[in-house]
């Protein structure tokens, strides 16, 4: 089979497809044949030898597919042959075979296309976890978003607007935010432009109960200050880097905050398993209605795949970059 290939610590101009042997399939596997699959910054920090492989899994780049069911394990009974599915991947996902637990696989909604069902996994399950299983967002509440128009950014907006909770977002341009605020932001703060922090005072009395965080640095304590009492921080990733000075403990005890912190990739497969259980019976019918959308910045050919990280790395994408065998 062609995959993705790179060097470790490569420019994202050096990957190159290479040809290497299908995977084989595990009893509680299935293999997949790859139509299209999601770009992620994981994968940009993964190819700059920043972000390695879970232990035991494999080395290729790539976290989410879309496809057919190619060949399916001793033990799997839920799956055919030829089912049209997307699935959640701990690595392999550039190729044009991948290997996945069967119970990671969810069917593609009708209506979609194996495009747009390539771009639903890596986002919005980990947006699902960030606001549902660790934040415990309910109905009524203030949530805010910074990167509001990445690909989980954009799948937090949908899935807490869906829950009934009133949205802010952060985002670098006027273009972004409008984007955010179809998907259902009532709050539009472009951070180059605006403080957030003044911002969001205005509009939000009693503070924000939820903040879904990729910056890290000097948002930390910016965040404690718009949080409400007992409000929650949830961080993602640490784009300003991996330390922030000054920590404000004693903000922290006044707003009786709670700062957690979360990833997906490395977690058990039994976590995932319940995890996409719950998001499938909870959310995949809202793909159907359309309540829920997958939201496509450029579709790729593999050739392009240098550029879709480039993309990445320079924060200049509205949504998910997909790309297509």
């Amino acid at each position: 089979m062609k995959f993705i290939n790179f060097n470790s610590g490569a420019n994202s101009d050096e990957m190159f497809v290479d040809d290497c042997a299908a995977p084989d399939v595990a009893p509680h596997q299935i293999r997949i044949k790859v139509h299209a699959f999601g770009v992620n910054r994981a994968d940009t920090l993964q190819r700059l030898g920043k972000y390695p492989a879970p232990a035991g899994e494999s080395p290729i780049l790539g976290l989410e597919v879309a496809g057919e069911v190619d060949e399916i394990g001793s033990a799997v009974s839920q799956w055919l042959p030829g089912e049209c599915v997307f699935a959640l991947v701990p690595g392999g996902g550039y190729a044009e075979q991948v290997v996945v637990n069967a119970d990671h696989v969810m069917h593609i909604p009708a209506g979609l296309s194996f495009t747009d069902a390539a771009g639903i996994a890596e986002v919005f399950l980990t947006a699902y976890q960030s606001l549902f299983v660790v934040g415990n967002v309910t109905e009524g509440d203030n949530v805010l978003v910074h990167a509001g128009a990445s690909g989980v950014g954009l799948a937090a907006i949908q899935l807490a607007k869906m829950k009934g909770g009133n949205v802010a977002v952060t985002a670098s341009s006027s273009a972004k935010l409008e984007l955010c605020k179809k998907m259902g932001a009532c709050v539009q703060i472009n951070y180059k432009e605006q403080n957030f922090v003044d911002e969001l005072k205005t509009h939000f009395n009693q503070g924000i109960n939820f903040i879904l965080d990729f910056v890290g640095g000097e948002y930390v304590n910016r965040n404690l200050n718009v949080l409400a009492y007992d409000g929650m921080v949830v961080q993602l990733a640490m784009l300003a880097g991996r330390f922030t000075d000054k920590l404000d403990i004693g903000m922290m005890l006044k707003k009786r905050a709670t700062l957690s912190a979360s990833t997906l990739r490395n977690r058990s497969d039994e976590y995932k398993s319940e995890l996409i259980a719950n998001f499938s019976e909870n959310c995949l019918p809202a793909f159907r209605n359309k309540k829920l959308t997958s939201n496509i910045d450029t579709i790729y050919s593999v050739s392009n795949i240098g550029l879709a990280h480039q993309r990445i790395e320079s924060n200049d994408t509205k949504g998910k970059l997909i790309i297509t065998w």
